[in-house]
């Protein structure tokens, strides 16, 4: 009784018992009384007018042989108003089970990596429900594989550079075609530290994307992280020759969030915006507090974006075509895809925005409002 067909055919025959017993036992039961009620009322031709009393033998008779062939009618009846039912429930059965079976076939074969199976249309409501959720869990399999793949043919793209890099120093020192001096060992180290923030970003961006960024949320002055965060990077606007301002409230302004992890976006922001511009250009920091939020600008006068740009640069290991770099630092390429999962982790969004190439970008954070206290 565990198979969904066995139960489906069980409960048409029990249904078809049940309504066959209780019709044969009421009609029965009712059909003599009705019978006697009947020729009691009888018209001018019934057998109580030409003096064949209820009692009598002929009476009598009658009343049994109504009773027999309703009894036999009902027995027919039942039989094959029960062989109906049954055949109606294995026939309903077989459709219902032919459906589970379709579905059950399609989640093994996406079980197995087959997420192109294409999953049956179905009629009735529950299971087109269920098919539905099977094809949308398909498609969300099929996209999670897709993204796995492009991430770890992204990172082997990524991990070349500095590892040929490294083996190249490494091979012409053992060779002795290159010193091992401090300039080498330098670049060899410069090329390991590389690797080692391309992991570090990798571990974060992995725990952001399912879910698992942890934040150490306190009270904290917005307005002390962006100026402590910009700050850091004014010797390498000075060295870059790029005016670098910042612009806060007089006041504190206080959020619920985590200080190190913001920190970690207003330094990505700021320094994107400075490999962007060229000698002489400028970058602003900018915060402020309004209806919408707490917001805080990172804009400067370098390359723009173009419009179909704007949400590439977001997506991991993009980077913008021409895009000019500082010596030999080009970055992880995940910075802006970190920024923004810990944006989103403070229920906050970053967006980028641009007139177009050679016009300056401007990034924009958007935080919950402080609050009545906030500030």
């Amino acid at each position: 009784m565990r198979r969904l067909s066995t139960r489906l055919v069980a409960s048409h025959v029990i249904v078809a018992l049940i309504v066959g017993v209780t019709t044969f036992l009421l009609v029965r039961w009712l059909a003599p009384t009705l019978f006697d009620q009947t020729q009691m009322q009888g018209g001018q031709g019934g057998p109580m007018q030409r003096g064949a009393p209820s009692g009598s033998a002929v009476g009598t008779g009658l009343r049994a042989e109504v009773s027999s062939a309703v009894t036999n009618a009902l027995v027919v009846g039942t039989v094959v108003g029960f062989t109906v039912a049954v055949a109606f429930g294995v026939f309903a059965a077989w459709l219902v089970s032919r459906s589970v079976s379709s579905l059950r076939e399609v989640t093994r074969r996406i079980a197995e990596g087959d997420y192109t199976a294409e999953v049956p249309r179905e009629s009735l409501t529950e299971l087109a429900e269920l098919a539905g959720d099977v094809r949308t869990l398909g498609a969300s399999l099929a996209d999670t594989e897709a993204r796995r793949v492009r991430l770890l043919g992204e990172l082997a793209h990524e991990m070349r550079t500095p590892l040929t890099v490294i083996d190249g120093y490494i091979e012409g020192m053992i060779d002795g075609v290159m010193p091992a001096g401090q300039d080498e060992l330098g670049e060899v180290s410069d090329e390991v530290r590389r690797l080692r923030r391309l992991s570090d970003d990798l571990s974060m961006l992995s725990r952001a994307e399912e879910n698992r960024l942890s934040l150490q949320t306190a009270r904290i002055d917005v307005g002390e992280v962006v100026t402590t965060s910009a700050g850091r990077l004014t010797p390498q606007a000075s060295d870059a020759r790029v005016s670098l301002t910042v612009s806060v409230p007089d006041q504190p302004v206080m959020i619920e969030g985590d200080a190190d992890r913001l920190a970690q976006v207003v330094t990505n922001l700021v320094g994107n915006a400075l490999r962007a511009t060229p000698e002489g250009g400028r970058v602003a920091v900018d915060l402020s507090v309004g209806p919408g939020g707490v917001r805080i600008r990172v804009t400067d006068s370098g390359e723009g974006l173009a419009a179909d740009q704007l949400e590439r640069i977001f997506e991991r290991f993009y980077r913008v075509p021409g895009r000019r770099s500082v010596g030999t630092d080009t970055g992880s390429g995940i910075g802006l895809t970190i920024s923004r999962r810990i944006v989103e982790a403070h229920g906050g969004t970053l967006t980028a925005a641009s007139d177009g190439p050679g016009l300056g970008a401007t990034f924009t954070v958007v935080l919950p409002s402080p609050g009545p206290s906030g500030r």
